[in-house]
């Protein structure tokens, strides 16, 4: 009977170690998170509007397009419940390529830019902290900004501003500024906990992102504005590895 009642308390001993060793997201951890992170935009743009002498006039079919981007991403997360956590993204801002289409297709690429988009989630978790499989959502916002904007020799040099009625007469040494701006964040996810503190994560986020590019270009007949708006409203998938402390 004692050799049974000690086997029994063993037991009893080693599942509830078990039990505790499967926590692996539970209230007052950190989660530091690190992984690829995809940036896929679903990209438009608006009217191409050039203002020169005092007149605005919309270059009709002038376009562009956005190039995907990977880059490193981090995180830090903090659970505040079982359920309930806060989340911060950020990592190595991507680098974007920026295309011509339309009537600006023949001058190929317009463009490069890096963008840096730290991102703050407050995020659901699904089922126990015992689970090894934790589906997630979460919803926040991202402060956007641009730096390392380069512009393509023809871009530069003011050649997109060339037509058969002006010339070269509004060409000239072009610069580019991209607005800032904030974008609301939703966020869909599923976590798999190895042990209790490493873990492996797979996400997908969407962003309503919208940007307007001016270009400002010193010609001959004097200062020229060119502007567009451009939506990019990214798809941005995350694979990541993670530890919880």
């Amino acid at each position: 009977m004692k050799l049974k009642y000690i086997a029994c308390a063993a037991l009893s001993t080693i599942s509830m170690a078990s039990v505790t060793s499967a926590h692996a997201q539970s209230a007052g951890d950190f989660q530091v998170s690190a992984g690829w992170l995809h940036f896929a935009p679903q990209d438009s743009s608006g009217p191409f509007n050039v203002t020169a002498l005092g007149q605005t006039v919309t270059k009709q079919g002038a376009s562009a397009s956005v190039s995907d981007a990977d880059t490193f991403g981090l995180t830090l997360q903090y659970f505040v419940t079982d359920h309930i956590a806060v989340e911060a993204v950020t990592g190595v801002p991507p680098k974007f390529h920026l295309t011509g289409e339309g009537t600006l297709g023949p001058l190929g690429e317009l463009g490069t830019a890096r963008e840096w988009s730290p991102t703050l989630l407050l995020k659901y978790y699904f089922l126990n902290a015992q689970s090894k499989f934790r589906p997630y959502v979460g919803a926040g916002a991202s402060y956007v900004w641009y730096s390392d904007v380069k512009l393509s020799q023809q871009m530069a040099n003011g050649a997109f501003l060339y037509s058969p009625q002006t010339g070269t007469a509004l060409t000239g040494p072009t610069s580019v500024h991209i607005s800032s701006s904030f974008a609301p964040v939703v966020n869909a996810g599923l976590s798999y906990n190895f042990s209790k503190h490493w873990s492996a994560a797979f996400s997908v986020s969407y962003m309503w992102l919208s940007a307007r590019a001016t270009l400002t270009t010193n010609s001959a007949v004097g200062q020229v504005k060119s502007e567009s708006k451009l939506k990019l409203d990214p798809i941005v998938t995350f694979l990541s590895v993670g530890y919880t402390f």
